[in-house]
């Protein structure tokens, strides 16, 4: 039994990171020992905003509810361009179809202009 212990002992690894084996390794504020780590893929794979403005005035224009000439960066989809809320969705869905992500439910019943449209897109990393 003891010796069973003994190799337990002598081959446990240890879990912790170095930064916390080693205050010494911590180098800055304790908040940056904590702080959210996104991989590689993630970091830095957000779009444009002004990539992400065109492609959606783009889908907009091409609705066929819409007149394109009323189509301007901050239009609102009821006030300015006269559509329903059934055509809000089926420009939020066709929006997921270009950027290929999904919009949850609760952030599409949000999107009424373009310009919500395009802040959400322009911050979320999975839009492509």
């Amino acid at each position: 039994m003891a010796a069973r212990i003994a190799l337990l002992k002598y081959l446990r690894v240890e879990a912790r990171p170095a930064q916390l084996r080693n205050p010494r390794l911590i180098g800055g504020s304790f908040s940056q020992l904590f702080r959210r780590q996104f991989s590689d893929e993630v970091r830095g794979s957000f779009l444009d905003k002004d990539e992400v403005r065109d492609r959606v005035i783009n889908v907009v224009k091409n609705f066929q509810k819409v007149d394109p000439s009323k189509v301007v960066p901050n239009a609102h989809f009821q006030n300015d361009l006269g559509l329903d809320s059934l055509d809000t969705v089926e420009i939020v869905m066709a929006l997921e179809e270009e950027f290929v992500f999904e919009i949850p439910d609760n952030e599409a019943d949000k999107i009424h202009s373009i310009n919500l449209a395009v802040d959400f897109i322009a911050s979320h990393p999975q839009a492509k």
